[in-house]
């Protein structure tokens, strides 16, 4: 959701987010890692009698012992049979000075990619930690950055600490914004060309696009393909009628963020999205109420522009990152605005920027009123049902979060996301594979990461109880339900997350940003 109106008018991004350089440090930088925050890698793990869920769309299966050597998996062993005794002859045998693990009947996933994950990106001053704290506490061991608005060398910094274990830190992903740094505009195709071999050189892995010329897309995506930087794309409403999404896919575009850009492919009795006559883009509320009812305008579910371009769509292989979760307050404002995690995990910082605002984007709580909650429903409803349909049909669909922004916390909002798409009509296994393996392909990384099979990195996540049933038992609050006592508990969410070998327990790591927000409110309270 991160929008710059400057990056929009202009169609790119301005000098006032230089590509080397760092800007103020409107995030601060992650403290290095401490004895204490995650123990290992180790030079033989061996994680004993957990029930399996691969990530390649395989069913659960248990009891499994699995080995990791430093930071790959070299063995994943059944060891017996649900609910009887574990046939320890065919158990993986200890060697001296191994470290072992029981997560006996534990659910044992594969580490969980965020596709669309902002260090910061919205409000000033929130802290990298508690940004990375809360998605590793989620499971969440891989994010693709969308921009590296702090400065690439910032980010940079980041992606080497993270890969080298010097922070606590999910693994970073840095996609830049289309024309950052430079002085003025990109005017013409190869000024566009140039800026793609720049950031190639730079260390980026990619771009983000918001949009800009026909010629100007067409010539930058042409160059990042050849120099094999991952794109995605915003497709803004001020470049959209003249890029829609099929447009870009065209040209060799990877992905799609958000679903801007999708219905404008699909229309057939206009061109351009119907907007009312008071609208003005610069104004939120305006922009987001007329947004929810875009798909209404589209074709028909079924129809034969839909499926025409679905299939098109799926044919150039294309990755819809649709981050249903950032616009859920749409149609549930007080839901979002009140969810149970923002007492003891939202930053005041954020609670401010959450607050309506015309300065702010997303705070567009102007006068939001019961008709633009039902707009929003209907929106989803059509939004989920193509979001369906083409995972039926063989294409992509990857799990974003875009927290930060509309009330959405770090790893909560990655969570909710897995429960969007269940709600849109994937199965558990679906959605985890959309939010592990999916996510790899897309990435270029799956020979490395998104399954649990030996050869990976040890990229893992422990939870207790299982989330094939209840995806509720991933977030950090845990899950809120009555136990054999008649007794209202809460679960834990996830116990244990492992990135690269380094087995970090997701309590402490959520103590930490307890803390780390407690202390923020005590500083606020200060004279």
């Amino acid at each position: 959701m991160r929008l710059l109106s400057s990056i929009l008018l202009l169609f790119i991004s301005t000098s006032c987010l230089p590509v080397l350089a760092n800007t103020p440090e409107r995030t601060p930088s992650a403290p290095e890692r401490i004895q204490g925050e995650g123990d290992g890698p180790y030079k033989r793990l061996i994680l004993r009698g957990g029930i399996l869920i691969s990530g390649e769309g395989a069913p659960a299966i248990g009891p499994v012992d699995i080995v990791i050597e430093n930071d790959r998996i070299s063995q994943v062993t059944v060891v017996g049979y649900p609910d009887v005794p574990v046939l320890a002859g065919g158990r993986p045998v200890a060697k001296d000075g191994d470290t072992e693990m029981d997560v006996s009947g534990m659910y044992i996933l594969p580490g969980f990619i965020d596709m669309h994950g902002h260090i910061g990106g919205s409000a000033n001053g929130i802290p990298a930690e508690y940004v990375f704290k809360l998605w590793l506490a989620h499971g969440i061991t891989t994010v693709r950055e969308p921009g590296s608005f702090n400065g690439l060398a910032w980010t940079l910094k980041h992606v080497k600490a993270s890969a080298e274990n010097q922070i606590v830190a999910p693994r970073i992903v840095p996609y830049v914004g289309f024309g950052q740094g430079l002085a003025q505009a990109v005017f013409n195709p190869e000024q566009a060309r140039k800026w793609v071999r720049d950031i190639k050189k730079a260390g980026a892995a990619g771009i983000k696009f918001f949009g800009a010329t026909p010629g100007i897309i067409a010539a930058a995506l042409e160059e990042a393909n050849k120099q094999q930087l991952g794109t995605m794309m915003h497709h803004a409403q001020l470049n959209v009628a003249r890029t829609n999404v099929l447009d870009s896919a065209r040209m060799g575009l990877g992905s799609m963020e958000h679903w801007y850009g999708l219905p404008e492919a699909l229309f057939t009795g206009q061109t351009i999205q119907n907007y009312p006559a008071n609208y003005n883009y610069q104004n939120e509320q305006d922009r987001f109420g007329a947004a929810g009812e875009l798909w209404r305008q589209a074709a028909k579910p079924g129809s034969e522009k839909w499926n025409a371009v679905r299939d098109e769509l799926i044919a150039l292989d294309f990755t819809i990152n649709p981050t249903l979760t950032i616009y859920e307050a749409s149609r549930d404002a007080a839901a979002q605005r009140n969810a149970e995690w923002h007492q003891q995990y939202t930053l005041p910082t954020l609670t401010k920027f959450f607050t309506p605002s015309r300065y702010a984007h997303g705070s567009y709580w102007f006068d939001w009123t019961t008709d633009h909650e039902i707009a929003w429903r209907e929106n989803y409803r059509i939004w989920m049902q193509f979001l369906n349909d083409y995972k039926n049909h063989g294409g992509r669909i990857t799990v974003g979060s875009d927290a930060g922004y509309i009330y959405k916390i770090y790893g909560f909002a990655f969570v909710q996301e897995l429960e969007l798409l269940r709600e849109a009509g994937f199965n558990a296994l679906e959605v985890v594979q959309a939010a592990t393996l999916n996510g790899a392909l897309a990435l270029g990384l799956e020979q490395d990461i998104g399954s649990v099979v030996p050869g990976k990195k040890a990229d893992l996540v422990i939870v207790a109880e299982n989330p094939l049933a209840n995806f509720k038992v991933l977030y950090g609050t845990g899950h809120y339900r009555l136990n054999t006592d008649n007794q209202a508990v809460r679960t834990q969410g996830v116990r244990y997350t492992i990135k690269d070998g380094i087995v970090y327990d997701a309590q402490l790591l959520l103590a930490d940003v307890r803390n780390l927000v407690a202390l923020a409110k005590q500083q606020e309270t200060k004279p």
